[in-house]
């Protein structure tokens, strides 16, 4: 008899290396002193049985830092071959999940709210869900189980987005009155910039 798969799990990709950014965004501080990463990784914590982190290895300084506000760290040893390959392995290490919703690390300014959304159209039996502000699709993502294959074998560049192009009919959109799904932070001199945007929103 199979195990009965558990709740809905977060999978937070954070083996980026930020060379856009100049530096280690993910350890960035916001003005409240928080670093970007862990930040992020709050947000979606709030809204899921269990969180995963998935770093590039030996980064133990994040590690220890997403560890202590409730992560489960995977190190991807493949993480510098692409995204694919970070979440493939942090599906792949809640593969008994009924459903996974996914997050980008460098998004901090995701209201919980948001991702409770998606986590809810989990729940009511949608098989790809994802936020919407003024007509946009946002982050995070969310794909039920029967995603299972495709996502464990992602390699390369390849990200969710690949699924959804290819099954937008399946796709629900949640509307939310919330900036940050669309605001993540690639260059140092756009952060204050995009965090000025936030505040006004």
């Amino acid at each position: 008899m199979e195990p009965v798969p558990r709740g809905i799990v977060g999978v937070l990709l954070a083996a980026g290396i930020g060379s856009r950014f100049g530096g280690d965004k993910l350890l960035y501080r916001l003005p409240d002193g928080t670093p970007m990463a862990v930040a992020a990784a709050v947000s979606l914590r709030s809204a899921c049985s269990d969180t995963i982190a998935v770093l590039r290895p030996h980064h133990n300084e994040l590690a220890s830092l997403l560890t202590a506000v409730g992560c489960k760290i995977v190190f991807c040893t493949d993480a510098s071959a692409g995204m694919g390959h970070s979440l493939a392995a942090g599906v792949r290490a809640a593969s008994d999940s009924s459903g996974w919703v996914v997050a980008l690390a460098d998004m901090p300014f995701i209201a919980s709210a948001s991702h409770r959304a998606v986590v809810s159209g989990l729940r009511l039996g949608a098989s790809l869900v994802a936020t919407e502000y003024q007509r946009k699709r946002g982050h995070p993502v969310g794909f039920s189980r029967i995603w299972l294959d495709p996502l464990t074998a992602m390699t390369g560049d390849q990200g969710g987005k690949t699924i959804l192009e290819k099954h937008q009919k399946d796709l629900v959109l949640c509307p939310v009155e919330d900036p940050g799904v669309l605001r993540d932070i690639d260059k140092r001199e756009d952060f204050d910039q995009i965090f000025l945007k936030y505040l006004k929103s």
